[in-house]
């Protein structure tokens, strides 16, 4: 990186802090510091909501992800627009006239006491674990690729998001999440038009996309029921349809960003214009991933995109294995390139018929050179993140993007970590002082007593998250790590809330050990692997509500009998 670079990047980052401390500075009350004092228009919140969700694991993971598999991951998403109307149809109006500061205050309204604290403490344990990552995921991939301390990078993204978000809780956090999102669209866009700029001048947008096509990059709808393939167009319409119901309905990260609007209508159109915009986004992104790969179809790429995996290998017995595989990719990269360029002067099937023998013969390569380093790593007695998927786009941006530019794209990576960190830090602060703290440990103080208290739990928050990342270790693919996480949780919540709207015969008590026997179970299926992650939303949702409604047939079967001995 360059003065330029680092201008751009540290400039960036501070204009961000330093606007959202001021422009938030001073409040007074439990309203103004959780719910923004309901000031917030619709733009801001669906730009709140969408960069809550849009943390640096999406700018890092995603492109990596449509690199290796393709477009496919975008069925993901398309339960989000259903679940928006839902939420805006039954969750918003319930919240907006009990006028509560978190979702789990309204389960104590239609249930009681324990069954709000049990559900609170759900969403403190998932997203406390979540907040940590979404600080480690772009700290790792930086450490490696820039050489920094991985610790040190972790505390100063966590400091940075601690000094706004304790000084204006929820109104810093959406104030500022407008603006990383500007930072954000406008490096993306620019990356992508840059990608198709270093294009040979014989290959366009539409030839970009046939070869895109040809290496089986645009294969978007999987219509299969195959239980094996966790993206297919069911389980982001069924699965992604719960797990975003959960998320946006009943998450308080989420929930606190909509709460701050102006109005019921407010809310609602903030959540439409997230629906709205949120898959053409995650649409682009993954396509900015599949340029990528098209632009390395015609300049060498490595092997194996973590560096730091490289350099273990390099340093272990099997370097010249290694070496002899770079060269063997080295020539299948020639033959497909001219291969390519074959076909986009006259395309046949024979051409494509050997493009895909390439692909599989380079798949080959790359996974044994994976092999490679889990042995070169077990030599050293080290651990190593063999998958590259997260490092693939950091690579593009460090190798090839002019100077200045990496400094933007790097600032959109850290903006993205720091608006999605901020506002899990505010919900978690958010729900330990109202469903925990003034509910069970200090009820009757005033209103600065609880500011106060907000502002502590958002420093020990961070403190937490921060630890929790620097003792973070790598999964396959980060953005799969957090909706694991999500998944384990989500469904069972949504349950929960679900009983409360709908099934108005069911009891507390019944609910609270639904709960419970759910979650033991929904853990055990994930620790099994008894189906896909996203599936985990479904099947916690409906176990809780099938296991709520047997303890409570059972229970009034038991007091009419009660009844009948007590009438004889």
């Amino acid at each position: 990186m360059e003065t330029l670079d680092w201008i751009i990047l540290i400039g960036t980052l501070l204009a961000i802090v330093g606007y959202g401390t001021w422009k938030t500075r001073g409040s007074q009350n439990v309203q103004d510091y959780i719910r923004g004092g309901n000031q917030a228009q619709w733009w801001t919140i669906g730009l709140s909501v969408m960069a809550t969700q849009a943390s640096a694991i999406t700018f890092l993971s995603t492109p990596g992800q449509a690199f290796n598999d393709g477009m496919g991951f975008v069925q993901f998403y398309f339960g989000l627009p259903i679940a928006m109307i839902i939420i805006c149809m039954v969750f918003i109006p319930l919240y907006h006239r009990l006028k509560v500061y978190t979702a789990y205050e309204f389960l104590e309204n239609r249930f009681d006491l324990k069954t709000r604290s049990l559900t609170a403490g759900l969403f403190l344990v998932q997203r406390g674990l979540a907040a940590g990552i979404t600080i480690y995921a772009p700290a790792i991939i930086l450490s490696a690729v820039l050489g920094w301390s991985l610790n040190q990078l972790n505390i100063i993204i966590g400091v940075l998001v601690i000094i706004y978000t304790v000084s204006g809780g929820t109104k810093a956090v959406s104030v500022t999440q407008k603006h990383q999102m500007a930072v954000i669209f406008t490096g993306m866009f620019i990356a992508f038009f840059l990608i198709l700029s270093y294009l040979p001048d014989n290959i366009n947008f539409s030839n970009a996309l046939e070869i895109a096509t040809v290496n089986d990059k645009m294969n978007i709808l999987d219509f299969s029921f195959d239980f094996e393939n966790r993206y297919t167009f069911w389980s982001g319409i069924i699965g992604g349809t719960f797990l975003m119901l959960s998320y946006f309905g009943t998450d308080q990260s989420q929930v606190q960003r909509y709460l701050s609007g102006k109005s019921l209508r407010e809310m609602q159109l903030g959540l439409i214009f997230n629906g709205i915009l949120k898959v053409p986004m995650q649409f682009f992104i993954l396509l900015v991933g599949v340029m990528v790969f098209v632009f390395y179809q015609f300049n060498e790429s490595p092997i194996h995109f973590n560096p730091h995996a490289q350099e273990v290998v390099a340093a272990s017995s099997y370097s010249d294995d290694f070496k002899a595989l770079e060269s063997n990719q080295h020539q299948l990269f020639e033959e497909k390139k001219d291969l390519l360029n074959a076909y986009i002067s006259s395309p046949t099937q024979a051409l494509k018929s050997q493009i895909s023998t390439v692909n599989t013969a380079e798949k080959e390569n790359r996974n044994e050179a994976k092999l490679l380093l889990e042995k070169a790593a077990n030599e050293h007695q080290t651990k190593i993140e063999t998958n590259d998927k997260d490092y693939v786009f950091i690579h593009f941006i460090l190798n090839n993007l002019p100077r200045g530019l990496i400094g933007l794209l790097l600032a959109v990576i850290l903006s993205a970590a720091m608006s999605s960190t901020a506002s899990e830090l505010n919900a978690l602060a958010s729900t330990t002082t109202m469903d925990i703290y003034k509910r069970s440990l200090a009820p009757g103080r005033d209103d600065m007593h609880y500011v106060k208290a907000t502002k502590w739990f958002t420093f020990g928050w961070g403190i937490l998250a921060i630890c929790i990342a620097c003792i973070a270790y790598l999964a396959d693919n980060l953005i799969q790590l957090v909706n694991i996480i999500g998944s384990i949780f989500y469904g069972n919540v949504l349950g929960i809330f679900l009983l409360a709207f709908f099934f108005k015969h069911v009891k507390a008590n019944a609910v609270f050990v639904a709960a419970i026997i759910t979650q033991a179970i929904v853990l055990l299926g994930w620790y099994q692997d008894w189906m896909p992650y996203l599936w985990l939303n479904l099947f916690g949702c409906t176990l809780v509500i099938a296991i709520a409604l047997i303890i409570s047939f059972f229970n009034q079967l038991l007091n009419s009998k009660a009844d009948d001995i007590t009438t004889t």
